[in-house]
């Protein structure tokens, strides 16, 4: 039927034998316009009536005295009104009638569309700490029909919960709201609520997250470059950021005090003629109204580095300047080594001569001359003279090989 045609097609082209026409959708305060047209008319009347079936137009006459309604153009096959200035009374159902036997009518539906009110955004507050969570509400007002949100942060779509309430004029607003947790790098970020609406386009509210952090700490070596020794300076400046920025900033040594002489000079520390008892962890510490966070520095003071000699005539300094800081213990090493050597060597033939020593004197020997003997010059006298007649000297004597 043509009814159950106009249902489901409320866009499209409603036909009624030879009369047509089309629904009509129109922004609040703007112009409709409504077509009723005739196919292969046979002089018939064509007027119009508006949902009360009032006639607004009857041919190019206009009897209802609204001057809003318009003639845009009458023929035999065409009846063109136009509606200013509409508004949601004027909404409804308008007919094209055609006056045969019998009349023929078909069916225009005007929608007023109510775009909503510039959307409101609203937060639960206005600083977040990081970590916490947030939760964001926008509301639009006063829509036909109902109007969506959608949440966008930066670039990230967000889900939010949507709630509409009908008013009793046939209006609707539309409320959203959104909860998700912060991070330092939420910091500055834009946060839209965004309406979509048949009536509107490019309509959005923004909010941008405010986000306090504690600070983030680092310590970085302005002097030395390299490597630090003993009689060096030191030079360690702490470079601090954090929201809000942080109000108190101290030097610390891990465990241990601060040398006496060091100098603090806001974010830096300075350390002169440095050695190895000022070895240990330095920290910076920096604190602000949501927290606290360090950065360590070990300090390790390395020996200062030997003056290399100028060449000379000897040849084992000339080899210990290229051996480094490492080469006099090598030397002291071999110097012991030679000592030792030559004080076993030397023991070692005292040994050998004292030894010899004692074997060539080994015993002890007794011979019993005759009496007599004592006054003689030698050995073999006093044998001969011995009493006892020995004349034998061969057999008295002793040799010792």
């Amino acid at each position: 039927t043509l009814f159950g045609s106009f249902i489901f097609c409320l866009f499209c082209e409603v036909e009624g034998q030879n009369l047509a026409t089309d629904n009509v959708s129109v922004i609040e305060g703007e112009t409709a316009t409504i077509s009723c047209r005739v196919k292969n008319n046979d002089d018939s009347v064509i007027q119009l009536l508006n949902p009360n079936r009032q006639t607004i137009y009857f041919k190019d006459v206009r009897p209802l005295k609204d001057s809003r309604f318009q003639l845009v153009n009458f023929s035999d096959n065409e009846l063109r009104v136009s509606l200013s200035n509409v508004s949601l009374s004027d909404e409804g159902r308008y007919v094209c009638q055609l006056y045969t036997d019998p009349p023929q009518e078909a069916y225009a539906d005007i929608t007023v569309l109510v775009p909503p009110g510039s959307p409101i955004i609203e937060s639960r507050e206005d600083v977040i700490n990081e970590g916490n969570e947030t939760e964001l509400t926008c509301t639009a007002i006063g829509s036909k029909p109902a109007a969506a949100i959608r949440w966008m942060k930066g670039e990230e779509e967000l889900t939010g919960e949507t709630a509409v309430e009908e008013t009793y004029d046939r209006m609707f607003t539309v409320t959203s709201r959104v909860r998700f947790s912060v991070t330092k790098e939420d910091d500055g970020v834009p946060v839209d609520c965004i309406i979509d609406h048949p009536a509107a386009k490019d309509l959005l509210a923004q909010r941008q997250l405010e986000v306090l952090y504690k600070p983030e700490v680092k310590i970085v070596v302005t002097y030395p470059e390299g490597l630090t020794r003993e009689g060096d300076n030191l030079d360690l400046t702490c470079i601090v950021e954090g929201k809000p920025h942080p109000h108190q900033i101290n030097w610390l040594r891990v465990d241990e005090d601060v040398p006496p002489h060091a100098v603090v000079t806001g974010s830096d520390l300075y350390i002169e003629n440095l050695n190895k008892s000022y070895n240990g962890t330095y920290r910076c510490v920096a604190s602000n109204a949501v927290g606290e966070a360090y950065d360590d520095y070990i300090l390790y003071v390395y020996d200062a580095p030997t003056t290399i000699p100028t060449p000379t005539t000897n040849p084992v300094n000339t080899q210990d300047s290229r051996a480094g800081e490492g080469a006099p213990q090598k030397i002291d090493h071999a110097v012991i080594g030679g000592v030792v050597a030559v004080v076993m060597f030397a023991i070692l033939c005292a040994l050998i001569v004292l030894g010899r020593y004692f074997a060539r004197h080994k015993g002890t020997y007794f011979t019993h001359e005759a009496k007599g003997a004592d006054d003689a010059a030698d050995a073999d006298t006093a044998i001969i003279n011995a009493e006892g007649g020995h004349n034998n000297t061969d057999e008295k004597k002793e040799y010792y090989i």
